[in-house]
């Protein structure tokens, strides 16, 4: 059997950075990767250091609301591809959309006569950030679940975390999860590679006090109480640009969208093109109303050099952001000009 571990946290967690840390360990060299991404333009891939050909992104939705059909049919691909050997790998990452609720895809991994006869779920991980993981999970159920159900939970953020924070976050694992084992990101190597916990007797009390049957999941919240599906609730907007943007764009951009969105936008992240330094790609990352440090990469990470900025939200404007974004651009070049 193929070890399969599933990957969740709320989005802009830190879930593509810790798997692309962990697929440099050369433990975890052999390993296959599942990327689901909400929105059409995909870029955690772009972000992930490891061979193309042991990457399958799913960007046609929410892998929770599609289980059934997505997550068999790739896995069942995987199996195929190597077999013939066209790919080789000893275990299965799936890293899940940031909005996605893990109960249904559990129940897939661990009922599903087609995929359990290969494959065999080893853990499930939700990374939790520590800066803002008392307010997401009272705002949304879905982070709840992530962290219910976990039996690895990997605290990010500690360092942008007051004590305070810290302590809050804490107490409120232990409300949702006293079983799972908490561990920092350079622990999740040692922590992945040891036995399969076993979730004592007495914690299955707490898993039914918070509802976690896939039964339930019939097109599940996301964020509201009605039974809508994320692309119903959620709104996803993509900038792409062919032609590089000017430097002093992008902190005019960014404070824009916290100032007038930052109440309704999730996450943003890109990958951008700059006209100063066209040979480096920008990535920028947001969560909520907080935008951290740009960060440059030393170099593309393939062929695709547009700029590529996907923004997730509630009730987001593409017309207002596209809007805002040319006229930055305009008056940055004016003032160049002048």
């Amino acid at each position: 059997m193929t070890p399969l571990i599933l990957l969740t946290g709320f989005l802009g967690s830190g879930k593509t950075t810790l798997l692309a840390g962990l697929l440099r360990r050369p433990a975890f060299a052999r390993t296959a990767v599942i990327i689901n991404e909400f929105g059409a333009v995909g870029l955690d891939h772009e972000l992930l250091e490891a061979g193309d050909d042991n990457i399958i992104e799913l960007t046609n939705g929410c892998l929770c609301c599609r289980v059934q059909t997505d997550l068999a049919k790739t896995l069942a691909q995987l199996s195929r591809r190597r077999a013939s050997g066209e790919v080789a790998f000893e275990r299965v990452i799936i890293e899940t959309s940031g909005l996605a609720d893990p109960v249904p895809i559990v129940h897939a991994l661990t009922s599903d006569l087609s995929i359990g006869g290969t494959f065999a779920l080893e853990h499930v991980v939700t990374v939790v950030d520590e800066l803002c993981a008392v307010q997401t999970g009272e705002q949304y159920p879905e982070a709840r679940r992530q962290i219910a159900l976990a039996d690895v939970l990997v605290l990010s953020k500690q360092d942008l975390a007051s004590l305070e924070d810290q302590a809050h976050t804490s107490a409120y694992l232990d409300r949702l999860n006293q079983t799972a084992l908490r561990v920092e990101g350079r622990e999740l190597e040692q922590a992945l590679l040891q036995a399969v916990p076993v979730v004592p007797a007495e914690a299955a009390g707490t898993y039914q006090r918070l509802g976690l049957k896939a039964s339930d999941h019939t097109g599940h919240t996301h964020g509201t109480r009605t039974q809508r599906t994320a692309e119903q609730v959620y709104t996803t907007l993509e900038l792409i640009r062919d032609k590089p943007l000017a430097a002093n764009v992008i902190p005019l951009f960014l404070e824009a969208l916290a100032t007038h969105e930052g109440a309704r936008l999730l996450r943003l992240k890109g990958l951008v093109q700059i006209a100063e330094m066209s040979e480096q790609p920008l990535v920028l990352h947001g969560v909520q109303h907080v935008f951290y440090q740009p960060v440059w990469l030393e170099r593309w990470p393939s062929q695709d050099h547009r700029t590529r900025i996907v923004l997730i939200g509630h009730g987001l404007s593409q017309v207002w952001v596209q809007r805002l974004l040319e006229a930055l651009e305009a008056e940055v070049a004016t003032l160049a000009v002048g």
